[in-house]
Order: structure tokens, then C-alpha cells, then sequence
């Protein structure tokens, strides 16, 4: 039997970091969701309530990359409390000609972390006003940091503003991100003044109840929501979501199951057959982006197999390219 790679997560972070190739190679993935015979079935999602608890499993098949990756990630929200990190997993990486295990990267949900976070970089790139500084982050996790990086990475931010229901970890998050970024980071006293500071409003919680009312939305803003990757997640409120300009998404029969799309319809604020825009259309030239600068645009990003696959296929490659991880033949 041919070799199999095993990556831990040591190796990863030393071959992948968040940077502009990271942003590039999601973006890729978008535009080919939208211009390849992508196969993506949908998400498994499968709930341990009594844990607070879930575990996702996405996957998706790219034509013209030779390996893909199935991922398994699991999301226990009360790990925190006994000490350890809500997120973890891992993926598997097969020969889209053989079928044969190529790599298993064991990561803990390290390249979730980055691609997600690379995700909303190209939603601020492609939608965002060019000549946006100010960025909101509602949440102070590692989703949240890694979102203010990557906003960085494609605008030329001078200000940000971090919101969390622990006013404490808010402020750790701020002064954190000042000295990673070296502009000022400031933690907002609510959603309300920070969403009115800022040109772009990116939510990174779990929550189950709205976080960005319709009030909260101006001319100019760009609201990107990452959280909503479960039937039961809500941070746009419906209304918020129907009042906005432009609404754009990752995927669209995705999003209308379990994305912010998916509690307007359920509200009655849009139609469940309403015609939306891909983020990867747009990117590709199918669909036109934001139209004018005084426009509130939301996007919806619930994450997607296929960037699961492109993040996987570039550390085996750097893998491979360094020599780097354990070799073993089941």
C-alpha cells in the first residue's frame, strides 16, 4: 500500500500562517464553486445537545486537484469551562484518482481557523468599500483575532473595535490586536456604537439570538457573518437582513438550510426562493458586487467543503515540498 502522511499541529502552523497566499488560495476556491463541476454534497451536522455540543463533516471534489479532503469538526461550546478548546478535528485527505488515503491532518481545527478567517478577508476584499479603515469584530475568540488579521490583509485599516458579552476578554482581545497590528484596537461598549464606528462589522459567535439589529445598519457598511453554520446559529437579525442593499453568500441552497438566509426566510422577511448572489460569482465575473459605496451590504458565510479541500491540498503540498510529517504504510 502506498504511504501515508500524518501532519500534527505543530507542523501545520509552521507551514501554514495566515497571510495574502492563504486569502489567494481561498479565493480560488470560491470562484471555482462557481465556475467548476464542483461536487459538494451538503453538510452533515450532527448535534449533541446535552453537551453543547456538534460535529460537522464537510467535503467537496475539485476538478483539476488531485487529492481531497473530508474534515470532521467538532464544536463543544462548554469546553472552555473544564479548560479545554471548543473547537477541534481533524481532516482526511484522499487521491481523487485512487481513492487512496494521501495524508491525515491531524490540525484541531487550525486550518478551519485559517481558511474561515481567510474567507472573510475576500468577502471584505471583493465587497467591502475600497476605502474602508474602521473594522468592527463582534466576538473575542480566536475566530475574532484571526478575522481583525485578515481584514488587515486587505484593507488599510486604521481603527477597530472589538465587542463581547465579557467586557474582560473584549479588552484582552483589543490590546491584544493593537500590539499584533500596531493600530489602535478599542473595545466598544456595545454592538450599536461599534457597528456605527465602522465601515465593516464581521460576527465570529455561536450565538442563537441576533446580535446585528437593522437599527444598527448604515450607507457604507459591510456586515460579514461567520458564525451561523448550524440550523439553530443566528447573529443577523431577519429584518437587519432583509433591509439591507445587497446580500451575498457562499452558498445559496447551503445558506437557505442553515445561514443567516435561512432564519429570514423561516421569519418571512424573504422569500425561500429568493435569488441571491455568490460571493464566488462575483468573484468570477458572473454577478455583479457591491454597486455603490452608500450601499449596506451583508454577506453570509456559512464555510464550505470546497475550502476545506483547497486549504488541505496546499499543506500537503508544502508538506511535501518541505519534507515535512510522519510517513507510515497501513
Amino acid at each position: 500500500m502506498p504511504e501515508i502522511s500524518l501532519l500534527a499541529e505543530a507542523e501545520l502552523r509552521n507551514l501554514l500562517q495566515l497571510d495574502r497566499d492563504i486569502v489567494a488560495c481561498i479565493e480560488k476556491a470560491f470562484a471555482a464553486l462557481a465556475s467548476k463541476p464542483v461536487v459538494m454534497p451538503p453538510v452533515l451536522h450532527l448535534e449533541i445537545a446535552e453537551a453543547n455540543g456538534e460535529i460537522d463533516v464537510k467535503t467537496a471534489y475539485v476538478p483539476g486537484l488531485d487529492m481531497l479532503a473530508m474534515k470532521m469538526s467538532p464544536g463543544f461550546f462548554d469546553n472552555p469551562k473544564i479548560g479545554l478548546p471548543s473547537l477541534n478535528g481533524l481532516m482526511v485527505v484522499f487521491s481523487t484518482r485512487t481513492g487512496i488515503v494521501e495524508a491525515i491532518l491531524l490540525d484541531n481545527g487550525y486550518l478551519t481557523d485559517l481558511r474561515t478567517a481567510a474567507a472573510g478577508g475576500v468577502a471584505a476584499d471583493w465587497l467591502a468599500r475600497k476605502d474602508a479603515t474602521r473594522a468592527g469584530i463582534v466576538g473575542a475568540g480566536v475566530q475574532a483575532r484571526l478575522q481583525l488579521q485578515a481584514l488587515s490583509l486587505v484593507r488599510p485599516l486604521e481603527r477597530a473595535y472589538v465587542w463581547a458579552r465579557d467586557g474582560g476578554k473584549a479588552e484582552a482581545c483589543a490590546q491584544e490586536m493593537t500590539d499584533a497590528l500596531g493600530i489602535p484596537v478599542h473595545r466598544a461598549a456595545d454592538i450599536g456604537k461599534l457597528a456605527a464606528e465602522c465601515d465593516i462589522v464581521v460576527t465570529t459567535t455561536p450565538s442563537s439570538r441576533p446580535l446585528i439589529a437593522k437599527e444598527h445598519l448604515h450607507p457604507g457598511l459591510t456586515v460579514i457573518a461567520m458564525g451561523s453554520d448550524a440550523t439553530y446559529k443566528n447573529e443577523v437579525a431577519p429584518d437587519a437582513l432583509a433591509a439591507a442593499d445587497a446580500y451575498f453568500c457562499d452558498r445559496l441552497s447551503q445558506v437557505r438550510l442553515l445561514g443567516e438566509l435561512h432564519h429570514a426566510i423561516e421569519a418571512g422577511t424573504v422569500e425561500a426562493d429568493a435569488a441571491f448572489a455568490e460571493l464566488g460569482e462575483v468573484i468570477a465575473g458572473k454577478k455583479p458586487g457591491r454597486t455603490s459605496d452608500d450601499h449596506c451590504v451583508i454577506c453570509d458565510l456559512t464555510g464550505t467543503g470546497v475550502q476545506d479541500t483547497a486549504i488541505a491540498a496546499l499543506a500537503v503540498a508544502r508538506a511535501r515540498a518541505a519534507g515535512v510529517g510522519t510517513r507510515f504504510q497501513s
